[in-house]
């Protein structure tokens, strides 16, 4: 199984969306910086919860924003929407490898996306000092991506650097 592998993998945008939602999105996008914009997208949350064009698009804003502990918590809520569709269990911390290949089975778009959101929220609670949480997510978005696809690695080495430096200080 290949994580980069996008042929006939249905992503997130690929999702039908309520005309009346796409033009919030819309509207927020053409009001980003204004207090309005932050408005729609939450007009837009209501009204699609589970939409996950809606949770990404509401993500950006507060991550962009510096408003990390929001976009940490729809990052989340991401998370287990994702996890629902996919049958996975209720939390990260009790993912195997087993649920990713059932979960390719229904669907590699969203095994993905549920592995970048997780990859998102490590780096999050990394950023907020939730140091523990933070590893143990990127360690658990590693063990479950072997060949590495979605780029944890990376980031657990930089942390792995930053600490190092941090007791030799």
């Amino acid at each position: 199984m290949d994580l980069l592998d996008f042929d006939q993998a249905e992503l997130y945008f690929d999702e039908p969306l309520a005309q009346d939602v796409a033009r919030l999105l819309v509207q927020a996008a053409d009001t980003y910086g204004s207090e309005e914009s932050e408005g729609y997208l939450l007009r837009a949350n209501l009204m699609a919860p589970q939409h996950l064009m809606v949770l990404v698009a509401l993500y950006r804003y507060y991550f962009y924003q510096h408003r990390l502990d929001d976009a940490l918590l729809v990052a989340e809520s991401a998370m287990a929407v994702v996890g629902r569709r996919l049958d996975f269990p209720d939390s990260w911390v009790d993912m195997r490898e087993e649920n990713i290949g059932a979960g390719v089975i229904r669907s590699m778009g969203l095994v993905r996306f549920y592995l970048m959101v997780l990859k998102a929220a490590g780096y999050i609670n990394l950023r907020l000092g939730n140091r523990e949480t933070g590893r143990a997510m990127l360690e658990k978005l590693v063990q479950l991506d072997s060949h590495d696809r979605i780029g944890g690695k990376a980031l657990l080495e930089v942390m792995t650097e930053v600490e190092h430096e941090e007791r030799n200080m």
